[in-house]
């Protein structure tokens, strides 16, 4: 038997023997169990787990889970799936066994889901149930394809939650040169937030720019990089989507505000980080901005739509706007569709005019 006592009568730890994926001979060693019960179930899920057995608990399976797809996503991705697991899944379904989970187990959850309150007392918003949800159902899609679960019980149970259309904020060209001129006596500020308006890029590209990235003399930046702050660390990695990769073109007078800004760093070397901030310090410095402009407050981000809306009404299409800030062009049209003037009073008037010029023709 793999469970057995400690020597000093404190406790149960197991050892077990198993065959990798590799075909090679492994022994395993768990300690600090306070019961023999304890050591058993924890042996028992185990050799579930090696022998990929959908008779083991969800708990058990979610670590096989993260153990295939951790390698293979961000960092960033991870933590935010590892949350939802671990506050919003596992507490209401993890010791059930994976493969009597059912529909209505889903349902029942669902409601459960639905009923979570937020820290300030309010329902979780619709975005984040059917997020919650979308990752359940995404642990089940796996076991279906790697583990010969028959079916996604999340699936057949249906969805919960909305994706909700959050109203779009954005300045004027008028409200951001007056922020603008209020952030020249912030020079590392101004610079960064002159790139973010005038470029449309994200606050994750602007906060990861190297001078390497900017090639003055073709009036260019190039964006192949992200940051993030995990905790503590930095994180530089890859884009946000397979669009975000891409060349910006920018205008002369941003080419000789960033040669001026990179004059002002004596030691910076090619690869070094441009803006050495925080998403925070960001949004903290472009609050007490605009109150100092009295322009109405917007988010960072809202820099990016506000840069959208200035070439949507200077007549630009959806294709060139989206492939300069790194989205597809159907993206582009579905949330910036009300920013597009006149389109359908438009096209109303060519088919009137098509129509009169038709019967024109046939009268004539």
């Amino acid at each position: 038997m793999p469970v057995y006592k400690n020597k000093n009568g404190n406790g149960w730890y197991v050892m077990v023997r198993y065959t990798d994926w590799q075909g090679n001979r492994k022994q395993k060693c768990q300690r600090g169990f306070a019961t023999k019960r304890e050591a058993q179930d924890y042996e028992a899920q185990f050799v579930l787990k090696k022998k990929a057995d959908i008779n083991m608990t969800l708990e058990s399976f979610c670590a096989l889970y993260e153990s295939d797809i951790r390698p293979r996503i961000k960092e960033t991705t991870w933590i935010t799936k590892e949350n939802i697991i671990r506050t919003k899944i596992l507490p209401y379904l993890g010791k059930r066994r994976l493969c009597d989970i059912t529909a209505k187990d889903v349902v029942d959850w669902q409601n459960a889901i639905i009923d979570l309150k937020s820290a300030n007392g309010k329902p979780i918003s619709k975005t984040f149930q059917k997020t919650i949800h979308a990752q359940l159902s995404a642990i089940f899609n796996h076991a279906m394809k790697y583990y010969e679960l028959p079916i996604n019980p999340a699936q057949r149970a249906g969805g919960i939650g909305a994706e909700e259309s959050r109203e779009m904020e954005f300045w004027t060209k008028e409200e951001y040169l007056k922020f603008a001129e209020v952030m020249m006596d912030r020079p590392i500020f101004y610079y960064a937030f002159e790139v973010l308006y005038w470029s449309g890029i994200r606050e994750g590209e602007l906060l990861a720019l190297t001078p390497s990235d900017f090639d003055f003399e073709k009036q260019t930046l190039r964006i192949d990089k992200n940051y993030q702050r995990i905790g503590t660390r930095d994180i530089i990695q890859t884009p946000k989507t397979s669009y975000s990769t891409r060349t910006v073109k920018i205008p002369k007078f941003l080419c000789d505000e960033m040669q001026d800004c990179l004059k002002q760093f004596y030691h910076i070397g090619p690869n070094d980080r441009i803006f050495p901030l925080t998403k925070h310090r960001l949004y903290t410095a472009m609050k007490s901005g605009s109150e100092q402009a009295g322009v109405k407050k917007i988010r960072v981000h809202d820099l990016r739509h506000s840069h959208v809306s200035l070439l949507i009404n200077s007549g630009f299409s959806a294709f060139e706007i989206g492939k300069r800030v790194g989205h597809s062009a159907e993206k582009i049209t579905l949330r910036y569709a009300h920013l597009f003037p006149g389109k359908q009073d438009d096209m109303a008037k060519f088919l009137d005019q098509e129509r009169k010029d038709t019967v024109e023709k046939e009268e004539n």
